[in-house]
Protein backbone atom coordinates (compact mmCIF):
# COMPACT_ATOMS: atom_id res chain seq x y z
CA UNK A 1 0.00 0.00 0.00
CA UNK A 2 1.26 3.47 -0.77
CA UNK A 3 1.99 5.53 2.27
CA UNK A 4 3.80 9.08 3.06
CA UNK A 5 7.17 7.16 3.63
CA UNK A 6 7.07 5.05 0.74
CA UNK A 7 5.87 7.13 -2.01
CA UNK A 8 8.90 9.04 -3.88
CA UNK A 9 8.58 12.53 -4.92
CA UNK A 10 8.67 10.91 -8.44
CA UNK A 11 5.49 9.03 -7.68
CA UNK A 12 3.56 11.79 -6.54
CA UNK A 13 4.39 14.00 -9.31
CA UNK A 14 3.42 11.19 -12.12
CA UNK A 15 0.05 10.87 -10.11
CA UNK A 16 -0.49 14.23 -10.22
CA UNK A 17 0.26 14.69 -13.83
CA UNK A 18 0.07 11.50 -15.49
CA UNK A 19 -2.98 8.93 -13.57
CA UNK A 20 -5.12 11.50 -11.79
CA UNK A 21 -5.12 14.81 -13.98
CA UNK A 22 -8.04 14.15 -16.16
CA UNK A 23 -10.09 12.01 -14.31
CA UNK A 24 -13.71 13.02 -12.76
CA UNK A 25 -13.54 13.97 -8.69
CA UNK A 26 -16.07 10.80 -8.69
CA UNK A 27 -12.91 8.56 -10.55
CA UNK A 28 -10.52 10.65 -8.30
CA UNK A 29 -12.23 9.16 -4.90
CA UNK A 30 -12.64 5.47 -6.71
CA UNK A 31 -9.05 5.32 -7.12
CA UNK A 32 -8.30 6.64 -4.14
CA UNK A 33 -10.95 3.93 -2.46
CA UNK A 34 -9.16 0.99 -4.47
CA UNK A 35 -5.69 1.97 -3.33
CA UNK A 36 -6.20 2.44 0.36
CA UNK A 37 -9.72 0.93 1.46
CA UNK A 38 -10.58 1.47 5.00
CA UNK A 39 -7.39 3.27 5.69
CA UNK A 40 -8.63 5.98 3.71
CA UNK A 41 -10.93 8.57 6.02
CA UNK A 42 -12.91 11.80 4.95
CA UNK A 43 -11.84 14.77 7.11
CA UNK A 44 -15.86 16.91 6.74
CA UNK A 45 -16.08 20.09 7.53
CA UNK A 46 -19.65 19.74 6.38
CA UNK A 47 -19.35 22.92 4.00
CA UNK A 48 -20.61 23.23 0.69
CA UNK A 49 -18.26 21.06 -1.04
CA UNK A 50 -18.83 18.58 2.07
CA UNK A 51 -22.01 17.94 0.60
CA UNK A 52 -20.49 17.06 -3.31
CA UNK A 53 -17.42 14.54 -1.83
CA UNK A 54 -20.30 13.55 0.48
CA UNK A 55 -22.84 12.52 -1.90
CA UNK A 56 -19.66 10.82 -4.62
CA UNK A 57 -18.16 8.86 -1.56
CA UNK A 58 -21.44 6.86 -0.82
CA UNK A 59 -21.77 6.23 -4.52
CA UNK A 60 -17.91 4.72 -4.42
CA UNK A 61 -17.65 3.20 -1.05
CA UNK A 62 -20.86 3.59 0.73
CA UNK A 63 -19.31 2.42 4.74
CA UNK A 64 -16.63 4.95 4.40
CA UNK A 65 -15.58 6.61 6.75
CA UNK A 66 -16.07 10.55 7.71
CA UNK A 67 -14.69 12.60 10.75
CA UNK A 68 -16.53 15.82 12.09
CA UNK A 69 -14.84 18.15 13.48
CA UNK A 70 -17.39 19.43 16.66
CA UNK A 71 -15.43 22.09 18.49
CA UNK A 72 -18.31 23.33 20.40
CA UNK A 73 -18.42 26.22 18.54
CA UNK A 74 -20.19 26.07 15.64
CA UNK A 75 -23.38 27.90 14.80
CA UNK A 76 -26.61 26.11 15.20
CA UNK A 77 -27.22 25.74 11.38
CA UNK A 78 -23.94 23.47 11.56
CA UNK A 79 -25.08 21.20 13.51
CA UNK A 80 -28.87 20.80 12.20
CA UNK A 81 -26.77 20.02 8.93
CA UNK A 82 -25.01 17.17 10.58
CA UNK A 83 -28.17 15.72 11.76
CA UNK A 84 -29.73 16.12 8.09
CA UNK A 85 -26.59 14.64 6.72
CA UNK A 86 -26.90 11.39 9.02
CA UNK A 87 -30.31 11.01 7.61
CA UNK A 88 -29.29 11.65 3.88
CA UNK A 89 -26.55 8.99 4.02
CA UNK A 90 -27.16 6.25 6.37
CA UNK A 91 -24.74 4.02 4.98
CA UNK A 92 -21.70 6.34 5.76
CA UNK A 93 -19.78 5.80 9.07
CA UNK A 94 -19.94 9.36 10.26
CA UNK A 95 -18.19 10.56 13.60
CA UNK A 96 -17.98 13.53 15.49
CA UNK A 97 -14.72 14.30 16.99
CA UNK A 98 -14.54 16.84 20.13
CA UNK A 99 -11.61 17.99 21.62
CA UNK A 100 -9.89 17.26 25.32
CA UNK A 101 -11.76 20.40 26.84
CA UNK A 102 -15.18 21.73 26.81
CA UNK A 103 -15.74 25.44 26.22
CA UNK A 104 -16.10 25.92 29.30
CA UNK A 105 -13.24 24.07 30.41
CA UNK A 106 -10.48 26.24 28.24
CA UNK A 107 -12.49 29.23 29.37
CA UNK A 108 -11.63 28.10 33.21
CA UNK A 109 -8.21 27.40 31.92
CA UNK A 110 -6.99 30.10 29.30
CA UNK A 111 -9.54 32.95 29.87
CA UNK A 112 -13.12 33.76 28.04
CA UNK A 113 -12.80 34.10 23.69
CA UNK A 114 -9.70 32.74 23.28
CA UNK A 115 -10.40 32.64 19.60
CA UNK A 116 -10.11 35.97 19.63
CA UNK A 117 -6.97 36.62 21.87
CA UNK A 118 -4.88 33.71 20.61
CA UNK A 119 -6.76 31.69 17.94
CA UNK A 120 -4.10 29.86 16.83
CA UNK A 121 -4.08 28.13 20.03
CA UNK A 122 -7.52 27.65 20.02
CA UNK A 123 -7.59 25.99 16.37
CA UNK A 124 -5.08 24.01 17.43
CA UNK A 125 -6.71 22.46 20.57
CA UNK A 126 -9.88 22.36 19.33
CA UNK A 127 -9.44 21.08 15.91
CA UNK A 128 -6.22 19.70 14.99
CA UNK A 129 -5.40 17.88 18.08
CA UNK A 130 -8.18 15.56 17.86
CA UNK A 131 -7.90 15.17 14.29
CA UNK A 132 -4.17 14.41 14.41
CA UNK A 133 -5.09 12.00 16.92
CA UNK A 134 -7.84 10.33 14.36
CA UNK A 135 -5.87 10.44 11.81
CA UNK A 136 -2.88 8.26 13.52
CA UNK A 137 -5.30 4.91 12.26
CA UNK A 138 -4.96 5.68 8.79
CA UNK A 139 -2.92 6.23 6.16
CA UNK A 140 -4.30 8.95 4.02
CA UNK A 141 -7.51 11.35 4.08
CA UNK A 142 -9.32 13.47 2.03
CA UNK A 143 -10.19 16.54 2.05
CA UNK A 144 -12.38 19.38 0.09
CA UNK A 145 -9.52 21.68 -0.72
CA UNK A 146 -10.51 24.01 -4.09
CA UNK A 147 -7.65 25.84 -5.53
CA UNK A 148 -10.02 28.64 -6.41
CA UNK A 149 -11.02 29.06 -2.86
CA UNK A 150 -8.23 31.76 -2.08
CA UNK A 151 -4.74 31.88 -2.79
CA UNK A 152 -2.89 29.96 -0.54
CA UNK A 153 -4.70 26.86 -2.42
CA UNK A 154 -4.29 28.10 -6.07
CA UNK A 155 -1.61 25.04 -6.30
CA UNK A 156 -3.52 22.33 -4.89
CA UNK A 157 -2.29 19.08 -6.09
CA UNK A 158 -4.88 15.93 -6.18
CA UNK A 159 -2.10 14.10 -4.05
CA UNK A 160 0.75 15.11 -1.84
CA UNK A 161 2.29 14.42 1.17
CA UNK A 162 0.86 15.57 4.04
CA UNK A 163 4.16 16.02 6.49
CA UNK A 164 1.85 17.47 9.30
CA UNK A 165 -0.17 13.86 9.58
CA UNK A 166 2.04 11.86 8.50
CA UNK A 167 -0.62 11.46 5.55
CA UNK A 168 -1.03 11.22 2.02
CA UNK A 169 -3.57 14.15 1.46
CA UNK A 170 -6.53 13.51 -1.55
CA UNK A 171 -8.06 16.36 -2.94
CA UNK A 172 -10.79 15.64 -5.20
CA UNK A 173 -12.34 18.88 -6.08
CA UNK A 174 -9.39 20.96 -6.76
CA UNK A 175 -10.53 21.77 -10.19
CA UNK A 176 -14.07 22.91 -9.29
CA UNK A 177 -15.47 25.99 -9.20
CA UNK A 178 -17.66 27.27 -7.06
CA UNK A 179 -20.49 27.51 -9.47
CA UNK A 180 -19.83 23.52 -10.21
CA UNK A 181 -20.27 22.61 -6.13
CA UNK A 182 -23.68 24.55 -6.48
CA UNK A 183 -25.00 22.83 -9.55
CA UNK A 184 -24.17 19.90 -7.94
CA UNK A 185 -25.80 20.59 -4.30
CA UNK A 186 -29.18 21.43 -6.58
CA UNK A 187 -28.49 18.73 -8.96
CA UNK A 188 -28.94 16.26 -6.64
CA UNK A 189 -31.33 18.07 -4.25
CA UNK A 190 -28.54 17.42 -1.24
CA UNK A 191 -29.01 19.29 1.78
CA UNK A 192 -26.67 22.41 3.17
CA UNK A 193 -26.07 24.62 5.55
CA UNK A 194 -28.50 27.68 4.79
CA UNK A 195 -25.90 30.38 6.25
CA UNK A 196 -24.54 29.95 2.77
CA UNK A 197 -28.02 31.56 1.68
CA UNK A 198 -26.89 34.59 3.64
CA UNK A 199 -23.83 35.72 2.68
CA UNK A 200 -21.48 32.63 4.32
CA UNK A 201 -19.49 31.37 1.45
CA UNK A 202 -16.92 29.60 3.92
CA UNK A 203 -18.14 28.19 7.26
CA UNK A 204 -16.76 27.38 10.15
CA UNK A 205 -16.94 27.95 14.21
CA UNK A 206 -19.36 30.77 14.75
CA UNK A 207 -17.07 33.68 16.63
CA UNK A 208 -14.68 33.03 13.60
CA UNK A 209 -17.07 33.58 10.61
CA UNK A 210 -18.05 36.09 9.12
CA UNK A 211 -20.44 37.30 6.44
CA UNK A 212 -18.75 38.18 2.54
CA UNK A 213 -20.37 41.25 0.84
CA UNK A 214 -17.76 42.82 -1.07
CA UNK A 215 -17.13 40.30 -3.58
CA UNK A 216 -13.69 38.88 -1.47
CA UNK A 217 -12.91 35.80 -2.30
CA UNK A 218 -15.15 33.19 -0.50
CA UNK A 219 -12.40 32.72 2.59
CA UNK A 220 -11.71 35.86 2.87
CA UNK A 221 -15.23 36.12 5.99
CA UNK A 222 -13.02 33.65 7.85
CA UNK A 223 -10.52 34.90 10.76
CA UNK A 224 -11.81 38.46 9.37
CA UNK A 225 -9.45 41.12 10.97
CA UNK A 226 -6.70 38.57 11.97
CA UNK A 227 -3.16 38.15 10.26
CA UNK A 228 -4.84 34.34 9.76
CA UNK A 229 -6.02 32.26 6.61
CA UNK A 230 -6.11 28.53 8.12
CA UNK A 231 -6.82 26.63 11.03
CA UNK A 232 -3.45 24.77 10.49
CA UNK A 233 -5.20 21.28 8.90
CA UNK A 234 -4.01 22.47 5.54
CA UNK A 235 -0.80 24.03 6.22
Amino acid sequence: MLTVSTLSDQETEHLNEGVLVNHSAKDVLAWSYRTFGDQLVYACSLGAEGMVLLDLIAEVHPDAHVVFLDTGLHFAETYTLLDEVRERFPTLNIKALTPENTVEEQKQQYGDRLWASRPDLCCKMRKFEPLEKELSHYTAWISGLRREQSPTRKDTPFIDKDQRFSLLKICPLIHWTQEDVWAHIHERDLPYNTLHDNHYPSIGCAPCTAQVLDGSDERSGRWSGMQKTECGLHW
